[in-house]
């Protein structure tokens, strides 16, 4: 199986400006848990995750003071649509992190998720029965 079959191709994406509240608001309405932040005037493409909003937040700062910019993974590792989800999982694992976002060409076309993984590896979803058509 691979990333594309995978993934969530709706991406939340957000300016670096946007504080950590907004970020926060935005996920949750969403029922994710991380969001592209771009800025194409300094760092391109980057990744927020409701871990970053919740060490920022535990640590006391103040999530309607904190924009995204100062919480963004940067340095990030991208997954293209075709890697099998074996290679997704060995860069999550060996990068300690639990989202990719995908890029095909210039832009992110999707995030795919440790869930996600899990969720197309469960065997309660590989005994389901196929749906005759016809």
């Amino acid at each position: 199986m691979l990333v594309r079959d995978a993934m969530s191709t709706v991406v939340l994406t957000i300016g670096p400006t946007h504080t950590l509240r907004q970020a926060a608001r935005l996920m949750s309405a969403r029922r994710i848990g991380a969001a592209v932040v771009h800025d194409p005037d300094t760092f391109g493409l980057g990744i927020i995750t409701e871990r970053d909003i919740l060490d920022a937040v535990g640590a006391g700062l103040d999530p309607d003071r904190e924009t995204a910019s100062a919480h963004t993974t940067t340095d990030v590792v991208f997954a293209a649509p075709a890697w099998t989800l074996e290679e997704a999982a060995e860069a999550m694992t060996h990068g300690g992190f639990r989202h990719l976002i995908v890029l095909d060409g210039d832009g992110a076309v999707g995030i795919v998720s440790v869930r996600d993984i899990i969720h197309c590896w469960s065997p309660a979803r590989r005994r389901r029965p196929a749906v005759a058509t016809g």
